[in-house]
């Protein structure tokens, strides 16, 4: 009897390692490690956006959902995770369930390049500079005219922002987006006369 509890034990942990090796693998496998971003950055990112009641918010790489609860709960939208890990989706589906906020968050398990934009008005980024690359011909070819993106830590090179929160570091891109750059960007401004952007 207790060589049975040990060997239904012993299994046991070998599950439980197997399946938290894959939260670490499949993202990294994917080139998308998981970092999680801090709130108040979030909420930043969405009130830079405008996103309003109703609309429609994706968030690539969502992690473990907190900018869909932000989304949901304090702005009114329809939010919509991408995230490739599944014990992630897992985790973000159970957090909407026990908020109450089931109805106004899904999640999708799947990669970026195989979710539909064409009916989102925000979307929401918190990659590195290398998967913001790869990304840009997709965001720009996928997302809807007057759609925004909003890029947390990394810029979008050659396209301008609309608007940019220095502080944060939050980029704001309305589709289809305008030849330029960050530089071209901060150039207006300061030919504007506004000192923060």
């Amino acid at each position: 009897m207790a060589d049975s509890v040990r060997l239904a034990l012993s299994i046991s942990g070998l599950i439980l390692i197997g399946l938290l090796s894959l939260w670490i693998i499949v993202p990294m496998l994917a080139g998308s490690p998981w970092v999680p971003n801090a709130p108040r950055r979030i909420r930043r990112a969405l009130t830079l956006a405008q996103a309003a009641p109703g609309e429609k918010v994706y968030d690539l790489g969502a992690g473990d959902g907190r900018a869909l609860l932000i989304a949901a709960r304090e702005f009114g939208a329809q939010a919509t995770g991408v995230e490739i890990e599944p014990l992630h989706c897992a985790m973000i589906w159970i957090r909407a369930q026990l908020t109450g906020l089931g109805r106004r968050v899904s999640v999708r398990w799947e990669s970026f390049y195989q979710t539909s934009l064409a009916n989102a008005d925000v979307v929401l980024v918190y990659l590195t500079a290398p998967q913001v690359k790869r990304l840009k011909p997709y965001l720009k070819e996928k997302m809807k005219p007057g759609a925004r993106l909003v890029s947390i830590g990394a810029d979008f090179d050659g396209w301008q922002p609309d608007a940019v929160d220095k502080e944060a570091l939050i980029f704001l891109y309305r589709m289809p987006p305008k030849a330029g750059g960050l530089a071209s960007y901060l150039a207006q401004r300061a030919a504007e006369g506004e000192v923060n952007g």
